[in-house]
């Protein structure tokens, strides 16, 4: 039986339907572009805790619970320390893995509506995730946090998320307008739309402090 198609495999689909390839070409490309919005394949977290096991970064133990058994894994003074280690040295850059991105990327591929109706459901997603987090970190006030005396982490963490979906939902908005302008995906070039835009990028001179795509692409 043939294994199932992943978004990864629609992403090298969505190449392919481009132009040819090379293997090596695949990867190239990968790297050049789709890093950008899908940045890794699906990952089977759950073996983690055994490997951390095996680098005796952490203890599992079989416990019972009822008629089941379930193993449960302990940090060892040695994960402390790799964990504190960790924490000392520089981040991976920040990446976004966004399927809504993936396909407005090879959107000439289907139709306006389809390109729509993906871009909807990520505002969809993201203003309920907004949602749950607002309605998650509101309890906090009430004492309802699990682990009180991490509140001042948690909650500055989620203002990072609600920044996130809120700027998400309003890019939707943005794309969703001048995508009205399109009379197809394919083949538009440099739209009025389009160079607007590009002009607006061209004008920015850092990240932070300038105004952003939505506000200063004049239609």
């Amino acid at each position: 039986m043939a294994s199932r198609l992943t978004t990864s495999s629609f992403a090298v689909l969505g190449l392919l339907a481009i132009r040819p390839w090379a293997g090596y070409e695949l990867t190239q490309q990968a790297t050049r572009s789709l890093r950008f919005a899908w940045p890794k394949s699906e990952r089977l977290l759950y073996a983690e805790p055994k490997k951390l096991v095996e680098h005796g970064l952490a203890t599992s133990l079989q416990e019972s619970v009822g008629e089941r058994n379930r193993t449960v894994y302990t940090i060892t003074a040695d994960g402390k320390a790799a964990l504190t280690a960790w924490l000392a040295t520089a981040p991976a850059p920040p990446v976004l893995e966004a399927e809504a991105l993936l396909r407005l990327l090879f959107a000439e591929n289907g139709s306006v509506d389809d390109l729509t109706a993906a871009l909807d459901q990520m505002a969809t997603e993201a203003a309920q995730m907004y949602e749950q987090v607002v309605t998650i970190n509101g309890d906090y006030l009430d004492g309802n946090h699990p682990f009180p005396e991490r509140t001042h982490l948690s909650v500055l963490f989620a203002t990072f998320q609600l920044e996130l979906f809120d700027l998400i939902v309003k890019w939707v908005d943005f794309a969703k307008a001048e995508i009205a302008t399109w009379p197809r995906t394919e083949g538009l070039g440099m739209t009025e739309g389009t160079e607007a835009i590009l002009n607006s990028i061209k004008q920015r001179r850092s990240v932070l402090g300038t105004p952003s795509i939505t506000q200063s692409a004049d239609r």
